[in-house]
């Protein structure tokens, strides 16, 4: 419970708070095959890329998702009471169940920056039905939505629980304060 704690304050209090921009190279991507998928029926088709499902639980390495593309994903370690994500805003932090795990939540958090350039930018327009890709794990959306800072800590324990069913948590920072410097909300994506 304690971890839990440490994790909702550090969603709270500065999640995507850290602007730094050092970029480094992502991996190489995995090979992929490429399949059509039309868009709409006046639109001409759109290739995306086909992920392989693995069915053993695996240390997410790379998050692919609709529009967002690929990211690397790290794993995270307390630093005291503090769960620190990674520098890059092109890069993920993990925490919890691996992903395909059978029960827990499967946590990735990362920065959003208000000027652009952080995987997690457009995070809220990912449609619930969509799927994402966790390391050769598939995972379908299955709701998506902006919350206040405080809705987010009094749902943290049941949303970032080791028990119970499997799921991917993606978490990011939204609407900006140009006036404070920090940002009011977050967005929570959850995916089984």
């Amino acid at each position: 419970m304690k971890r839990l704690l440490v994790i909702s304050t550090f969603l709270l209090l500065g999640a995507c708070a850290n602007p730094h921009l050092d970029q480094e190279p992502l991996p190489p991507t995995p090979t992929t095959s490429v399949s059509t998928v039309p868009s709409t029926p006046n639109e001409p088709a759109v290739k995306e890329p086909e992920r392989q499902v693995d069915s053993k639980p695996s240390v997410p390495r790379r998050l692919y998702g609709w529009r967002l593309g690929d990211a690397s994903v790290v794993p995270l370690q307390l630093d005291g009471n503090t769960l620190v994500p990674p520098s890059d805003p092109k890069v993920l932090g993990w925490w919890g169940s691996k992903a395909g795990a059978k029960k827990g939540t499967t946590l990735l958090v990362g920065h959003t920056v208000h000027t652009g350039g952080g995987y997690l930018d457009d995070l809220e327009k990912v449609p619930v039905g969509s799927s994402v890709t966790l390391s050769g794990h598939q995972y379908h959306v299955v709701s998506n939505r902006v919350i206040s800072k405080l809705k987010l800590a009094q749902i943290a324990p049941k949303l970032f629980s080791q028990n119970g069913q499997s799921r991917l948590v993606v978490v990011t920072c939204e609407n900006y304060d140009p006036a404070t410097g920090h940002y009011d909300s977050n967005v929570v994506m959850v995916a089984k």
